[in-house]
């Protein structure tokens, strides 16, 4: 006990300190992992290097320019874009059902939403056939209206949306838990509608994680092969799209079929990379508030 007039203090206690955290990338990494990686880096583009070997660099411009490839890169760019924009109009929906609303037989439905994800490709084009074809469940009522699914270019939609759409909903769906439900409970609790909120704050709030989903989507859409071949066939300036171009190409012209595999790795390196930039790829707890979602009230 410190005696009376004494002027020394009591000592303090050991002050807490905040634990540092090390970065990712400083956190070690057993050897055998990091070679693990390298064989698995190099099996992905040791195949990739070897098409690059195999073009014919000095033919490269005349075998990707000739009429048939242009058709079929044309044809490819065109049904992407609309099957990614039916993946979107359709996907959002079932992202924010599968996030947001709790009801009965949802793992179920969940299953069926991803179930393109693992089906394989032809199977699903038969399963449109079957829908959409003559003696389809939908096509002798399409075939009465006059409208013919099956072997046209809204074939080729379907089939590439069908495939894809899985995408979009996985990525939304994930980025809609991780963003949680904190600022649209605000926003709802200020007075906003269901839609402002959901305009206001939930799109704002997962707009990388739609972006992202969405290139992702135009990505598989552009690289489908077995049910756009199985519903849509393969008719020049129609439905023969590029991979379908690549695998004829393939039995007569070999030299043509790697030009034109390159332009889709081409392609396809381009869209991941968007997919995974600065942009899409942001960490959720980096991003900035959602705008308006302490006025949404207000905006309802």
């Amino acid at each position: 006990m410190p005696l009376s007039g004494s002027s020394a203090a009591p000592r303090a206690g050991p002050r807490w300190r905040r634990p540092v955290l090390a970065s990712p990338s400083a956190l070690p990494l057993p050897r055998w992992v990091l070679g693990a990686a390298a064989v698995g880096a190099v099996f992905l583009v040791l195949p990739l290097a070897a098409v690059v070997v195999q073009v014919d660099w000095a033919e490269f411009i005349p075998l990707v320019t000739s009429e048939s490839s242009l058709a079929a890169l044309s044809l490819s760019l065109r049904t992407a874009a609309v099957s990614t924009l039916l993946c979107i109009l359709l996907g959002v929906p079932l992202a924010l059902v599968l996030a947001r609303v709790k009801f009965p037989g949802k793992r179920l439905v969940r299953s069926l939403v991803l179930l393109p994800l693992v089906l394989p490709p032809v199977v699903g084009g038969i399963a449109l056939l079957y829908t959409f074809g003559r003696q389809g469940l939908l096509g002798g009522a399409l075939q009465v209206l006059g409208i013919q699914v099956a072997f046209s270019t809204a074939a080729v939609v379907l089939a590439q949306t069908f495939v894809a759409l899985p995408f979009l909903v996985l990525t939304l769906e994930g980025a809609l838990r991780t963003a949680g439900t904190r600022y649209e409970a605000v926003a709802a609790t200020l007075g906003a509608r269901p839609w402002t909120v959901l305009r206001r704050v939930t799109v704002p709030l997962v707009l990388p994680g739609l972006a992202g989903g969405a290139v992702l989507s135009f990505a598989r859409c552009l690289g489908e092969f077995g049910a756009t071949l199985a519903f849509a066939g393969s008719l020049q300036g129609v439905t023969r799209t590029l991979p379908l171009e690549i695998y004829l190409q393939r039995e007569g012209d070999a030299d043509a079929a790697v030009a034109l595999s390159l332009v889709l790795v081409a392609v396809a390196v381009l869209v991941v990379g968007l997919s995974y930039g600065p942009v899409f790829g942001r960490p959720a707890a980096r991003r900035s508030e959602p705008q308006g979602s302490a006025n949404a009230g207000a905006a309802g």
